[in-house]
């Protein structure tokens, strides 16, 4: 299982200072919507902000403009970016097929979208389908049991992320569970006083 730390609501500066303090350490580092509104992919491009060992997901959430969004997208070191499930399915095929030819991955954003929305994308055999529970989203979320109904609902998709507020104890369940390729971490590390030490935690947690 990879662990995918997400960055989110800091400076730019201080947002790719904590991804290479990461590098190496965690699988993928995230930097999170929030750096990409503040400062924008010329602000990325320009930063020439690329990591030796740990994949770059830039979560751009596009959910429009896809071909455009994706192509100024991968102008930046991200080895992934996000697409919103909501999208039609023409953006989805589009970011999908430009993902394919420049060799990178895409993160399908699942907040929110039912099985049969799901059902027309299970195509899309590379690509990275993510459980995502909203951060404004008031009922109680059981990322084992979503994770397990999402399984048995579409079992021919293999790479399965979840994220929304999962601690070490969750991650644990989820590793033990082994159907999730990879578990996303935010401000339980990123946020942490010793965001390090605690990135390890996490590793040793799903391992």
């Amino acid at each position: 299982m990879k662990l995918q730390v997400a960055i989110d609501r800091v400076s730019l500066e201080d947002a790719i200072e904590m991804a290479h303090r990461l590098d190496g350490l965690v699988d993928v580092i995230e930097l999170g919507t929030s750096i990409v509104k503040d400062y924008g992919l010329e602000a990325l491009k320009k930063a020439d902000f690329k990591l030796e060992k740990s994949q770059l997901l830039i979560d751009l959430k596009t959910i429009d403009e896809g071909e455009y969004e994706f192509n100024k997208g991968y102008e930046t070191s991200a080895d992934i970016l996000t697409v919103m499930g909501a999208s039609s399915l023409g953006t989805l095929h589009t970011t999908y097929e430009i993902a394919q030819k420049a060799e990178k991955n895409i993160f399908i954003d699942l907040m929110e979208i039912d099985d049969q929305k799901v059902n027309d994308m299970t195509n899309m055999s590379n690509a990275i389908f993510g459980l995502h529970h909203s951060k404004d989203a008031t009922e109680a979320f059981d990322a084992v049991d979503t994770i397990q109904a999402f399984h048995d609902n579409h079992p021919e998709i293999k790479k399965i992320a979840v994220a929304g507020g999962v601690d070490l104890e969750q991650a644990r369940k989820i590793a033990r569970q082994g159907i999730a390729d990879t578990v996303i971490v935010g401000s339980k590390i990123a946020g942490a006083s010793d965001p390090i030490s605690t990135a390890k935690k996490f590793m040793e947690a799903i391992q």
